[in-house]
C-alpha cells in the first residue's frame, strides 16, 4: 500500500532516514505537530493541485496558505485542489498522508522556499499516521523538486 511504496522510494534514495508509524493521527497540520512535539511551520504539507490540464505537488510549510496570485504566475494558470478520490488515484496516498515520496503516478513536484527557514521538516509518510523527519533541500532533491514561491507569509500567532 501507501505507506509501503513510501518505506521503499526512502530505503532506496535516503536510508538513513526513519519512516515512523504513530499511535495517533498526524493527518492534519496541528494533529502532526502536537505528535512531534514542533511548531506547525515545521510539518511539511504536500498540496495536490491541478492547472489546467497538469497535476502537480506543492510543499509548503503547514502554517501558510497557497497565494492564488503567486501559484498562477509560477504554473502558468490558477491552481485548484483535487478531489479526495482523485488524490488517492493520482497519488497512491490517502488525504491525510499524502506526500512527494512512492508516488503511484509520476507528477511533478515543487517545494515552497517558506520551508527553507527550518533545519528539518517533517512531511507524511503515505498514511495518515506516518511520517519522517528531513532537511527540506535533501526532500527537494531526492524527489527532484523545483523550488517555487507560492505561499503567503505565515500568520503570526
Amino acid at each position: 500500500m501507501s505507506l509501503d511504496s513510501v518505506r521503499a522510494f526512502i530505503a532506496e534514495h535516503a536510508p538513513d532516514i526513519a519512516v515512523v508509524e504513530h499511535d495517533v493521527s498526524t493527518a492534519t497540520v496541528p494533529e502532526a505537530a502536537a505528535a512531534h512535539g514542533c511548531a506547525p511551520g515545521q510539518i511539511a504539507k504536500t498540496l495536490s493541485l491541478r492547472v489546467g490540464e497538469r497535476v502537480l505537488l506543492v510543499v509548503t510549510r503547514g502554517d501558510v496558505r497557497l497565494d492564488n496570485r503567486k501559484a498562477k504566475a509560477a504554473f502558468g494558470g490558477k491552481p485548484r485542489m483535487l478531489g479526495l478520490e482523485e488524490v488517492a488515484a493520482l497519488t497512491g496516498h490517502p488525504v491525510g498522508g499524502v506526500c512527494p515520496f512512492g508516488l503511484a503516478t509520476p507528477l511533478p513536484v515543487y517545494c515552497d522556499v517558506s520551508l527553507k527557514v527550518y533545519d528539518t521538516v517533517i512531511p507524511a509518510a503515505g498514511s495518515p499516521r506516518s511520517s519522517l523527519a528531513i532537511a527540506p533541500e535533501r526532500m527537494a532533491e531526492i524527489v527532484g523538486a523545483e523550488w517555487v514561491d507560492v505561499s503567503e507569509p505565515p500568520v503570526s500567532a
